[in-house]
């Protein structure tokens, strides 16, 4: 059989190479554990600065698990891990942001739109230090970043689930990383929230910032990134999505359902499993 790395498509492409040079994630032949369980092996890319990597896989197939690498949080079992040119979970303060799925969240946490966001700068405050002027204006321009400058004030578990999404992605942004998570974002949202976080991930993009992004949507892979890893507890493919969401590696990962979910891809029809 194949080893996965020699099929890998190549990182670089010719408009991203100033880019891939300094890359915001690195990962070389790299698996990862639960205790002694090691779930997803094999696993070799970058993410350039300024660009989107999606997570693609069925259910089980390691994304969570990556993600959750990427934070420090599962522990590297073989090869080199590096998230802005530190080992997991050692990066600087404030580098690295995280948006959980909507459902790991209590919206009944009695706390306004801004605090959430100030919430995100807490690492950077010190022991003991109040949020001030400086952090109350930053969080305010990351909700304005965002399109919900408006919604500072009112408790934060009345807004509608797209809308909360986008404050978590604002508590990120306050605390200026580079590099942002993000997990499942597009699920249950209605279109014009879907549109809104869109355009929020190409204006993170524009400012230089990376994102990792996990999802079950070939269409929304294809519409906002760059890059592509293909998962089913092990490497199918990482590089250029072009080259990554093609029949042949997805039906390696969904057990040879490629080329139906590949037609739903191009035809705008997303990704809805065979009958």
């Amino acid at each position: 059989m194949t080893d996965p790395r020699d099929r890998t498509p190549a990182m670089t492409s010719p408009t991203t190479r100033t880019a891939a040079a300094e890359p915001v994630v690195t990962l070389e032949d790299a698996s990862f554990s639960y205790g002694s369980s090691t779930v997803l092996t094999g696993v070799t890319g970058r993410v350039p600065a300024g660009q989107a990597l999606a997570l693609v896989g069925p259910n089980g197939s390691g994304k969570t698990t990556l993600m959750r690498a990427l934070l420090g949080m599962v522990t590297v079992s073989r090869g080199r891990v590096r998230v802005n040119g530190a080992a997991p979970g050692r990066a600087p303060r404030g580098s690295v942001g995280y948006v959980p799925q909507l459902s790991d969240l209590d919206p009944t946490f009695p706390v306004t739109v801004r605090e959430v966001v100030q919430m995100g700068m807490y690492s950077q405050l010190g022991i003991l230090r109040r949020p001030g002027a400086r952090t109350r204006r930053r969080a305010m321009e990351a909700l304005e970043s965002v399109g919900l400058a408006d919604r500072a004030e009112l408790r934060f578990g009345t807004l509608s689930g797209g809308q909360q999404q986008r404050v978590l992605v604002a508590r990120c942004v306050a605390a200026r990383p580079r590099l942002i998570l993000l997990d499942e974002p597009f699920n249950g949202l209605d279109q014009p929230n879907r549109d809104a976080l869109l355009s929020i991930i190409t204006d993170l993009k524009d400012q230089g910032i990376s994102l990792v992004i996990s999802t079950h949507d070939l269409v929304l892979a294809q519409e906002t990134c760059e890059q592509a890893a293909l998962l089913a507890g092990r490497q199918i493919a990482f590089g250029p999505r072009d080259d990554v969401l093609v029949a042949r590696y997805i039906d390696e990962a969904y057990g040879g359902h490629g080329t139906t979910r590949l037609l739903g891809l191009r035809s705008g029809a997303g990704t809805q499993e065979p009958s």
